[in-house]
């Protein structure tokens, strides 16, 4: 059985629940009520010691001190998903990029625009994985895991809707 560590951050976007592997390494965000987010189950630890470093990076994102997450990561995902996810761990703070162009830099034909937008659906690191910078061709918030709300409360943050 793998260890699973668990704990609770408090956020401007609400309660954060964050999970870590025996190593240490962020395994997800998630949010209350949000799609596929995670659930604690039975065996889990909850211990704050692993998510320090989590804790004060968040911290500083949420004050508009820190731009770059620098935490070590680990989701599962087919190879499919790591490539998007990856990808999107390049749109930088600030910006945003459409599911198209998420597409087109992991060499993805136009017709799997829609599997790219089920990847970045299940990314399960909110917030640290920026799926939030995605947005529809025509500028539109699209879906956001978390919920439109958190998704234009998080691009506000970083500056992301000035001019729009």
């Amino acid at each position: 059985m793998t260890t699973v560590y668990v704990t609770r951050l408090a956020a401007p976007i609400g309660p954060l629940l964050l999970t870590a592997d025996a190593d240490g390494a962020l395994t997800s965000v998630s949010v209350p009520g949000q799609e596929g987010g995670r659930v604690v189950q039975d065996g889990w630890r909850q211990d704050p010691g692993p998510f320090r470093a989590a804790g004060e990076q968040l911290a500083a994102y949420f004050a508009g001190e820190l731009k770059e997450f620098q935490l070590p990561l680990r989701a599962d995902g087919t190879d499919f998903r790591q490539r998007v996810w990856a990808a999107l761990d390049e749109v930088p703070y600030g910006a945003t990029a459409t599911y198209g162009e998420i597409a087109a830099r992991i060499g993805a034909s136009r017709p799997a625009v829609r599997a790219v937008g089920g990847a970045i659906g299940a990314n399960p690191l909110l917030i640290v994985r920026p799926c939030h910078r995605v947005i529809g061709a025509n500028g539109t918030m699209t879906g956001y895991a978390g919920g439109l709300e958190r998704k234009v409360w998080l691009l506000t943050l970083e500056g992301a809707l000035a001019g729009r």
